[in-house]
């Protein structure tokens, strides 16, 4: 395996857990919280999804899909469009409410396909690119892509556990 396809079989790895985990799951379901102050699916799936758009699209230039192709409207949260969930607070979770899975998951996917078009062009010293200078060490782009897949897995992970929780809850 090369460079592009590491990274490309980590993020599909990502994309198959965020797929599981919303699949098949009313808006009510995506959006329980199962204490006070946990996070909802709906929270997770949006957070991890802006965390990566805004994360790559940084590092290779291009506009986020959030704002590029219209996804903050139809989401229609009370968020600047420049929030991706670092730093909210427990009010700021139960406000991201959505009307279906299938809302999450064509946000998801349409930031997978343009992070796949990015990586699918990177070779191993592309990686060495330094992209954020305000850390010590200064952070490269191989560092920012595994941070992102890092990132993405364990919300993701934490998604489908709260769906498994939830799936077992008598009726």
């Amino acid at each position: 395996m090369n460079t592009a396809e590491v990274l490309a079989d980590g993020l599909s790895r990502v994309q198959e857990v965020v797929h599981d985990a919303v699949d098949g799951l009313t808006p009510e379901q995506l959006s329980v919280r199962l204490e006070d102050e946990a996070n909802s699916i709906a929270w997770l799936v949006w957070h991890l999804t802006r965390v990566q758009d805004d994360h790559v699209a940084g590092v290779a230039g291009f506009d986020q899909v959030w704002t590029a192709k219209g996804w903050a409207e139809r989401f229609g949260l009370p968020f600047p469009v420049s929030a991706i969930g670092y730093g909210h607070s427990s009010a700021d979770v139960a406000k991201v409410r959505v009307d279906s899975a299938q809302l999450l998951l064509d946000y998801y996917d349409a930031v997978h396909e343009q992070t796949l078009g990015f990586v699918g062009g990177l070779t191993d010293t592309d990686l060495d690119r330094v992209v954020d200078t305000n850390w010590d060490p200064p952070v490269t782009l191989g560092v920012r892509l595994i941070s992102v897949i890092d990132d993405d897995a364990q919300h993701a992970g934490q998604a489908s556990f709260i769906k498994g929780i939830l799936l077992r809850r008598p009726t």
